[in-house]
């Protein structure tokens, strides 16, 4: 195929004919792959426990608050800047995985813990609550099936600029933006009323209605103190800290299959530095937490050891899950159907492929 030809879009609107095909062939809301874990070894697993996740949020409101400080008290000169850089991937950044395991409900034990969390990391990253608790019940739901999946990141054939942007939050920012001041007005679209119950629509509508106030309140802020400083606050870092959440939420599924049943060949698992995964609360575990997913962020490492032989082979590092991604991502813009096919050990069970037409894909690190 050349190089400028493209492969046609699909069609990833959860209202239109995707939609319609995923139900059709039995995609939707369908019984998945799972590797075999003892029952009594997952009923250890899945124990809640509010002290690893009270432990790592003190730290990161302390770390938050310190930066903070240090951002504003060297304000107006350079010394300023490595406190913000801190700042702003705290606030930016990890906030996403803080939101994700407490939407979830297995951060902490205690409810109204994974509350109150997951309504301040809501907040800093942008998203409406209620909406995005319910669209992301649908991503596990029926992930990365085409028609379905609300979270798709990597629409074929996808846009490379606009992923670029993305890790500083030029368009996302304003994107989230205008869903809550719609979602203010009282406005929810087609597609955001095909996965949030009714019943929920008006909590939807009344916590967009207290982000969008806060940020007025911000903007008033700043013009009152002509200063952006306000902003560098809040809102800001989804601009300048947001680049580590888009840099591990990228691999998750890029490169991978659509309209599987077997979270083996559409997600990705990522060995990460002590820090990223404090940051990103163990999910670089991506295809054990697709699996089991009320398996607690702190117990995702002892699934790991104990479902690695049922697995493709984890990446070793950031780097070489974007040196395994990019280039499946630039061949699938021009290869319709294409996607990275990783091998499996021996030890596995073979992959779960009934409803996947088999594309043309390489192995890999090419074995």
């Amino acid at each position: 195929m050349p190089k400028d030809t493209f492969v046609e879009k699909r069609d990833y609107s959860l209202t239109g004919p995707s939609a319609q095909r995923a139900i059709e062939l039995g995609l939707a809301s369908a019984q998945w792959y799972h590797s075999e874990v003892p029952r009594k070894v997952m009923k250890e697993l899945m124990q809640r426990r509010d002290g690893p996740a009270i432990r790592d949020t003190l730290i990161w409101f302390a770390l938050l608050g310190l930066s903070a400080w240090g951002g504003i008290q060297f304000w107006g000169n350079w010394s300023c800047v490595p406190f913000w850089a801190v700042y702003g991937v705290l606030y930016g950044s990890a906030c996403d995985s803080r939101w994700h395991e407490c939407g979830h409900g297995t951060a902490f034990k205690t409810g109204w813990m994974n509350d109150v969390v997951y309504h301040i990391a809501s907040f800093m990253v942008m998203r409406n609550p209620v909406s995005w608790r319910w669209s992301h019940a649908r991503h596990h739901t029926d992930t990365i099936i085409v028609g379905r999946d609300a979270e798709i990141a990597f629409m074929h054939p996808t846009s490379i600029a606009l992923n670029i942007l993305h890790f500083i939050g030029v368009v996302d920012v304003w994107q989230w933006l205008k869903i809550l001041a719609r979602n203010a007005t009282g406005n929810l679209n087609a597609e955001e009323r095909n996965y949030i119950p009714d019943a929920e629509v008006p909590k939807a509508i009344f916590w967009a209605r207290v982000h969008v106030a806060i940020y007025a309140a911000t903007l008033v802020a700043a013009v009152w103190m002509q200063s952006v400083l306000p902003f560098m606050l809040i809102g800001g870092p989804r601009f300048y800290g947001t680049w580590h959440m888009f840099m591990t939420g990228l691999i998750q599924h890029g490169g991978l299959a659509e309209d599987v049943l077997d979270h083996r060949l559409n997600s990705r698992t990522c060995l990460m530095n002590p820090a990223s995964r404090w940051i990103y609360w163990n999910m670089n575990y991506h295809v054990e937490h697709h699996m089991f997913p009320m398996v607690p962020y702190h117990a995702l490492p002892r699934l790991h050891a104990l479902i690695k032989d049922d697995l493709p082979a984890a990446c070793p590092s950031i780097p070489a899950a974007f040196a395994e991604m990019v280039p499946a991502i630039l061949r699938q813009r021009h290869e319709k159907g294409y996607f990275l096919r990783k091998k499996l050990p021996s030890s596995a069970r073979p992959y779960r492929e009934d409803f996947h037409q088999t594309a043309p894909a390489r192995s890999d690190k090419g074995k």
